[in-house]
């Protein structure tokens, strides 16, 4: 069987990020970027799947600029075997939206024919939290979103996934092929050794473009600007219950 993941190019969870002097996006020139967390834990599963002789092939694929090819190197330097990479120049005033990412991740997975698609469940730099549910509709697919652990059966062509929700552990069965969707939960991603880093510099990156994929790209949504947050007022220090009650009330207004 075969596994397709997902990865995307994000600003590093380290860094602070800071909004373009026109105000039409996030400055990312001269910015750190690396593999979307979620992501790497979609990786790392799908590599886990394949040690344990429930896959026999990973491939990871993304979507953006030239740059994003290094995204992929890092996901074939953690062990995924090749990766498709779908050339797109991002345009700040019209982002790439979920709908858009699953119309493209559908394409390719059609091409693929992969047994289990895993994507991270969210981004960290828009936290849509809504391809893999979309892709998984496009598709006509069962799916198991924010999955803390995941169970092939290669004989019965059936994943089983435990998910987190606000009553505790939830499980599923569902038949493959299937969309699954991870959690923070589910495993810690491995680091990749400098001899695989090396390695993955000749493992093959197939490039297409959206067009090639007969898939219409267009943005429904513009934005119109963007802006950071406001900055939080000082704090004050309160000598007693009395003098906070009359802050909540008076100030505040939420009593």
């Amino acid at each position: 069987m075969k596994i397709l993941v997902a990865v995307k190019r994000v600003v590093d969870y380290a860094v602070k990020v800071r909004v373009r002097p026109d105000r039409t996006g996030l400055e990312t020139a001269n910015v750190k970027m690396s593999m979307n967390p979620f992501c790497e834990i979609a990786v790392e599963e799908a590599l886990r799947l394949r040690e344990a002789g429930a896959a026999a092939e990973v491939v990871a694929a993304t979507i953006g600029p030239a740059q994003s090819a290094d995204t992929l190197r890092t996901a074939l330097a953690m062990g995924a075997d090749r990766a498709v990479h779908v050339l797109h120049d991002p345009d700040p005033t019209r982002p790439l939206l979920p709908l858009a990412v699953a119309k493209i991740l559908r394409a390719v997975t059609l091409q693929e024919k992969p047994g289990l698609v895993i994507l991270g469940k969210q981004a960290i730099d828009d936290d849509c939290n809504q391809t893999g549910q979309m892709l998984a509709g496009l598709l006509q697919w069962p799916q198991g979103t924010f999955a803390s652990k995941v169970l092939l059966d290669k004989e019965k062509q059936k994943a089983t996934v435990e998910r987190e929700v606000d009553g505790g552990i939830e499980t599923i069965c569902l038949d493959l092929p299937a969309v699954i969707t991870t959690d923070l939960r589910l495993n810690q991603p491995r680091y990749a050794t400098l001899p695989n880093i090396m390695k993955a510099k000749s493992k093959v990156i197939k490039k297409v473009t959206p067009e090639e994929l007969n898939v219409d790209i267009r943005s429904d949504m513009e934005a119109i600007e963007v802006n950071e947050p406001p900055k939080r007022k000082a704090g004050v220090i309160l000598s007693s219950v009395d003098e906070l009650l009359d802050k909540l009330k008076n100030d505040a207004r939420v009593l």
